[in-house]
């Protein structure tokens, strides 16, 4: 097409590519200044020198790092991957069914339910993790309504536990997982599950061999949701775990605002952020196989 070709295109296709080109734009820049700028500066910060007064300056060194290797910090970075872990298979156990059975239902059960899945975000999470602690603390509404029916006779021991802790990262993070299995489900093909049950293949082995291969990518997808924020919530141990119960959060928090260590906050959080990519890489990974075993069954 030459030059006096596009002169004479309509002028809505002309605003219409400014705008896209506008829309680009402004996302790019967004995510250069948002994301990629205070990444950038996270990781040079993590290789700086801690100073007392300017909280950062050379010469450049690998020191924050070494620190991993303490047995404090490997115990508390073990510690608080096994809380994350165990919160993981947790809302994996419960969402997997509960969104195969929402993705059962008609239409419109499916968007109700799907919307008391999420009226809960509504609520500042920090609101909703008090409310919890006025349930289980040793003097809360739990207790004192088992102690009333004679079920227990003392107070249930479960603020500043562990138990605490992951049951608020359940509480706070179910829907994270749920949301990304409910879109796999609604977008698998029943004949697939039909055509697996004609050749006579029984409920595990369709399950085994079709479902589960198939909602992999949504079951990763909400492991990534899932498992690196619950290894970041630092207020959720704070509020329900006590001292003895940290997160990988709890430790940048302090480094950042109370040791005043910056460099070691933000190896941490480096650190944190490449096992997320280490997740991503398996997602991308796994779709791709996914996608290849569609088309050779397509073929």
């Amino acid at each position: 097409m030459n030059k006096s070709d596009q002169n004479k295109q309509p002028k809505h296709h002309q605003s219409g590519r400014l705008f896209q080109r506008v829309t680009v734009f402004i996302i790019w820049a967004w995510l250069i200044i948002f994301a990629l700028i205070p990444n950038i500066l996270v990781v040079l910060a993590s290789f700086l020198t801690r100073d007392e007064d300017t909280f950062l300056e050379l010469p450049l060194t690998v020191e924050s790092y070494l620190r991993f290797i303490d047995p404090l910090y490997v115990k508390v970075f073990m510690h608080s991957l096994s809380m994350a872990a165990i919160t993981t298979l947790i809302c994996l156990i419960l969402g997997y069914p509960f969104a195969w059975l929402v993705s059962r239902v008609s239409k419109k059960w499916q968007s109700f339910l799907m919307l008391l899945l999420i009226i809960p975000f509504w609520t500042n999470s920090l609101v909703r993790l008090y409310a919890v602690k006025l349930i289980i603390a040793a003097n809360g509404l739990l207790s004192s309504a088992l102690i009333g029916m004679g079920l227990i006779d003392e107070p249930l021991q479960i603020l500043y536990t562990q138990k605490a802790v992951i049951g608020g990262l359940v509480y706070l993070l179910f829907p994270f997982m749920v949301l990304p299995l409910y879109a796999v489900f609604t977008d698998m093909r029943d004949d697939i599950v039909l055509a697996s049950k004609d050749l006579g293949a029984n409920k595990f082995q369709t399950f085994w061999h079709i479902i589960l291969p198939l909602t992999t990518p949504g079951i990763i997808s909400g492991v990534l949701l899932v498992l690196l924020p619950a290894m970041g919530m630092f207020y959720v141990a704070d509020i329900l775990g006590g001292s003895r119960n940290l997160l990988v959060g709890n430790i940048i928090k302090s480094q950042f605002l109370d040791a005043r260590d910056w460099p070691f906050g933000a190896a941490a959080s480096v650190l944190l952020t490449v096992t997320m990519a280490i997740l991503i890489a398996a997602y991308y990974a796994s779709s791709k196989r996914i996608g290849k075993t569609d088309h050779n069954e397509v073929a």
